[in-house]
């Protein structure tokens, strides 16, 4: 690494004019001089810093949104006294799909960042593959216990460790959506078995479904086609709401699920509060942002600072904010019950 050979000349003595006919000097001085002054000055931003430039490697796949707890992340960081391009250096990355996000972590890797931060399952999935020793800080990740991406939330035991519980409520969310809409009966449930998170997302939604005596309609769609097919099939009455069993199918087409369901009328249970901001009914999550700010303060710090992945326990989180648009509801001619109405965090009107 640089710091361990010493500064490195800079570019710019390779292009600089050195003058024919200089007064007192002749060329091998001229050289000589610049060579001393450019050693002596301060180099980049670790000199000025007098220390390290850590690097640090984020990606995201999902390429219609960046995740709210990115900005978080970067407002911890600097309460703490990382100032990008003086101390840290923030590779962020929001990719297209989990073939890329594998292409990326393997950069990641060749260029031996100190930390990666990995927001969501896939991400988690395509550094793991690298099998490499990099500290990995995981955001949004529903179960990485049943993933198989730590032993377990006390004792990770390997090089990640992060924030569990995002999405980690199918059947909750299910709940929620009949209280918010009484009448629901029959729900649209998007999946995709490609995931592994999503088959045992179904049988919680499956087992919700029966107890709220609700019959799902189930489609397994994969990419932009298949949901395209699916909603395009949806005929008045055959459903009368939509819910997404899939936290991949959430991060990759949230901007095309919200569209679909809006052009046919249909309530959606958002993932987030910035799908329920875009027109989406409600959305029951924890608060993204916040989430960011405690990651930089309880792992990415502590890591950079000497402390390992093995030895940081996952933070689960637990507080979930309830987010209702009730400009939405009165568009699809829906009445949201007082009593849930006097329980959201946030309506939008």
């Amino acid at each position: 690494m640089r710091e361990a050979l010493g500064p490195a000349i800079p570019t710019w003595l390779t292009f600089c004019p050195i003058p024919p006919h200089h007064p007192g000097m002749d060329r091998r001085r001229f050289l000589l001089t610049s060579l001393a002054g450019a050693l002596a000055a301060p180099v980049g931003a670790e000199a000025q810093q007098g220390g390290k430039m850590w690097r640090v490697g984020l990606f995201h796949v999902g390429l219609d949104h960046v995740p709210p707890s990115l900005d978080g992340l970067r407002d911890g960081l600097k309460a703490l006294g990382y100032e990008e391009g003086k101390n840290i250096r923030l590779d962020w990355r929001n990719l297209a799909d989990e073939d890329a996000a594998r292409a990326t972590a393997r950069a990641f890797v060749r260029d031996r960042v100190d930390l990666i931060v990995a927001f969501e399952n896939q991400t988690v999935r395509a550094i793991q593959a690298t099998a490499t020793e990099i500290p990995v800080v995981m955001l949004h990740v529903p179960d990485p216990v049943a993933d198989g991406f730590v032993k377990s939330l006390a004792r990770p035991g390997g090089n990640i460790t992060g924030f569990a519980g995002l999405g980690n409520t199918p059947a909750k969310e299910m709940e929620i959506f009949k209280e918010v809409v009484p009448q629901l009966r029959r729900p649209l449930v998007l999946f995709e078995d490609r995931d592994p998170a999503s088959l045992r997302w179904l049988a919680a939604v499956r087992r919700a479904a029966t107890t709220l005596k609700l019959q799902v309609v189930e489609r397994q769609v994969a990419n932009t086609t298949d949901l395209e097919r699916v909603f395009a099939a949806v005929k008045p009455g055959d459903v009368d709401g939509v819910f997404i069993a899939s936290p991949d199918l959430r991060t990759k087409f949230p901007a095309l699920i919200l569209h679909l369901a809006t052009k046919r009328r249909l309530p959606l249970a958002g993932h987030r509060k910035e799908w329920v901001e875009g027109g989406a009914l409600f959305s029951y999550n924890d608060n993204l942002r916040a989430v960011g700010r405690a990651a930089a303060a309880r792992y990415v710090d502590r890591i950079l600072k000497g402390a390992k992945p093995a030895d940081l326990p996952v933070e689960e989180v637990t507080q979930f904010e309830l987010i209702i648009n009730l400009k939405t509801a009165k568009a699809l001619g829906l009445t949201i019950p007082p009593s849930v109405l006097a329980r959201a965090d946030q309506v939008i009107e």
